[in-house]
């Protein structure tokens, strides 16, 4: 085995739709509470964010829905379900204040980024977030390509 192979594989699954669909207010870093082989489909990449969306329970707590983690290949009888709905994990502080952030009109909080620290945590990267009109969308594509022109001219 080569040094290659003992260093271990960078997880970072991305929901790209969001950044494009909302504009974001403020990022958290949040835990997740995973069951069995939900953090081993996690290392093999095997996680979709786009649905994805979380709300408050009435006991205080914030959680993740519509988040699909695959069944692991090597799971037997007690496979997790895929879809199911995930706490996440922030201190008092910061549930607090997106509590009282998401209660006005138009904010919502979405999943934008799941990826496993340095410790082999789990982690979900959450925005409070807008969501964008039609021209707002069109004015990051502009800005987009005209960067990507500059970029090119630059080269030669």
């Amino acid at each position: 085995m080569s040094k290659q192979d003992d260093a271990p594989k960078r997880i970072n699954i991305q929901n790209r739709r969001a950044r494009h669909e909302y504009s974001f207010l403020a990022q958290y870093d949040a835990g997740l509470m995973l069951q069995g082989t939900e953090i081993k489909s996690i290392r093999e990449g095997s996680v979709q964010l786009q649905d994805g969306f979380c709300t408050f329970h009435p006991d205080g707590s914030l959680w993740a829905h519509n988040i699909t983690i695959a069944k692991y290949t090597e799971g037997t009888y007690n496979n997790h379900e895929p879809t199911r709905p995930r706490k996440l994990l922030l201190n008092k502080r910061e549930l607090k204040q997106l509590a009282g952030k998401a209660q006005e009109q138009g904010l919502t909080i979405i999943p934008v980024r799941l990826f496993v620290n340095d410790r082999g945590f789990a982690k979900l990267e959450i925005a409070l977030a807008r969501g964008k009109k039609l021209f707002d969308k069109r004015e990051d594509l502009k800005a987009k390509d005209q960067k990507r022109e500059m970029d090119r001219a630059r080269e030669y």
